[in-house]
């Protein structure tokens, strides 16, 4: 299972969900959408054609689960139904 989190360098709140993530001990992939265009076209296609982060996805074996601007408590319950 991996989780991803695209963000962007100026975002508050990607900061603190990376912070939150961090102390937490969840390991994730941070992408920068400003300088990924396939990624930025990713986050605008699930989040209503807004480039709208932090936009988090968990891989698993069930498929591919996004949140947008999610708290580290839902990331945490993802992961665990991920499992």
């Amino acid at each position: 299972m991996a989780l991803t989190v695209y963000t962007t360098t100026w975002c508050g709140p990607c900061k603190r969900l990376k912070a939150q993530l961090t102390r937490e001990g969840i390991s994730y992939e941070e992408i920068d959408i400003e300088q990924n265009p396939d990624a930025a076209a990713f986050v605008m296609s699930v989040n209503n054609g807004n480039q709208t982060v932090p936009t988090v996805v968990v891989n698993s074996t069930a498929g591919k689960v996004s949140l947008t601007n999610p708290s580290v408590a839902e990331v945490k319950r993802l992961l665990e139904g991920a499992a």
